[in-house]
């Protein structure tokens, strides 16, 4: 778990574009949200691997969202059934439980359909917010962290290049 974060963090205080950042953000919150193991959480995840975004953060935030998916999952499932008890869609949803092979997909339990209903809701609002707060990030936090007496402490701390080597070292895959 520490190399995604460290990898997030180098993504982050380095020239990556936030876009590509965001966009990770986004996917991990739709791995996040969709049940692991599911055909659509194959189908998404390898989807995933042909768009440009930073893979690491996608795998963190869905870490992050998988963590708290306990707390999360009475709200997934109650959009779920709101969404496959929709009247418009009876009709699609009934020709698709009548196909082959389609209910093997599970697409018609409360947790999968209201995890991707989520997922695709969310997907610009956690896009954009990302985006919005990367600068904040880069040009606030960062320079006040650097100057705070707590920063300049631990790098005079003797262990401190032991940990800065240690994290040098998983950064780049040893």
């Amino acid at each position: 778990m520490l190399k995604p974060i460290i990898k997030l963090l180098k993504a982050l205080n380095g020239n990556l574009k936030r876009e590509q950042i965001a966009m990770g953000f986004s996917w991990g919150l739709l791995l996040g949200l969709v049940p692991g193991g599911n055909f659509f959480w194959i189908v998404i995840f390898v989807v995933s691997f042909f768009f440009n975004h930073h893979h690491w953060s996608k795998i963190l935030f869905m870490a992050v969202i998988k963590l708290f998916l306990g707390l999360l999952n009475p709200a997934i499932d109650a959009a779920g059934w709101g969404f496959l008890h929709m009247e418009a869609l009876q009709p699609l949803f009934t020709s698709l439980f009548n196909m082959p092979l389609v209910p093997l997909t599970k697409f018609n339990n409360t947790l999968v359909a209201g995890g991707l209903f989520l997922g695709v809701i969310l997907w610009l609002p956690v896009y954009f917010l990302i985006w919005l707060l990367i600068p904040l990030y880069r040009n606030k936090l960062i320079p006040g962290i650097r100057e705070s007496k707590v920063y300049k402490s631990i790098l005079k701390f003797p262990l401190f290049p032991i940990i800065e080597k240690a994290v040098k070292a998983v950064s780049a895959g040893k």
